[in-house]
């Protein structure tokens, strides 16, 4: 009995293992062009944004929305940390090391990469806002008018100090929905930044929670709260 491969059987299997390594080898591709300029993964390490994310979500962010034509007032954004603001901290963002798979995951963006340093919040004011804290019924003001907030943390004050700030031009006043527990603009206000985020470091806008499973759905932007908000003096954004 003739056990010998033929060379056209070689032949045809090496087209199909060419084949499914260009296979391969376009899926990373396109994965990686995905991550880098579309859509990316990124964890919740906190419970800063309870109880409209919880901790260990994972979610997806669009990255083509950075700039101040595409983010508005009830946006949940991904930013860089560029004022320090993770320096005392000390976030659970992994259980363990990233395995290959893993790994592989990361590189495509299809996974958190646990070493990377973002903070996530929600957008309150724009360029020009003049956000206060608060009205009679302690409502967050802004450019004067009541924010009635359904996103915030059941039985949290939407803050628990004052504070009247102006947004400069291409910065951002966030916060998170659960005040309590939310080291956000609020906090900082003393230091480089006054506690503004500059939109430049703004990765994108969460768009879906994709874990856990029974959980999957829209990340919880709410730009409807502040509809009646009307625009500072010589605004230069729009929804």
């Amino acid at each position: 009995m003739n056990l010998s491969i033929t060379p056209e059987r070689k032949s045809a299997i090496w087209r199909s293992v060419r084949e499914f390594l260009i296979i391969i080898v376009i899926a990373l591709v396109a994965s990686f062009i995905i991550k880098t300029f579309f859509f990316r993964a990124f964890y919740i390490p906190s419970g800063s944004m309870e109880n409209t994310l919880q901790i260990k979500d994972r979610i997806f962010v669009n990255l083509m929305r950075p700039g101040i034509w595409d983010i508005d007032r009830g946006d949940i954004v991904v930013f860089t940390d560029s004022d320090g603001w993770l320096k005392d901290t000390a976030y659970d963002t992994s259980d363990t090391e990233p395995n290959a798979l893993e790994n592989v995951l990361i590189f495509v963006g299809l996974q958190p990469d646990p070493a990377e340093q973002h903070l996530i919040k929600r957008v309150i004011g724009m360029p020009g806002d003049r956000v206060e804290c608060c009205d009679d019924s302690g409502r967050i003001k802004v450019n004067g008018q009541p924010i009635d907030e359904p996103y915030v943390h059941a039985g949290v004050a939407p803050s628990d100090f004052e504070f009247d700030v102006t947004v400069p031009e291409d910065s951002l006043w966030v916060m998170g929905d659960n005040r309590n527990r939310s080291a956000d603009s609020r906090y900082h206000m003393d230091g480089e930044l006054e506690g503004f985020v500059p939109i430049d470091t703004v990765t994108g806008r969460a768009e879906l929670r994709v874990w856990p499973f029974d959980a999957f759905g829209d990340a919880g932007n709410a730009r409807e709260p502040f509809e009646n908000v009307p625009e500072p003096a010589g605004a230069t954004h729009s929804k």
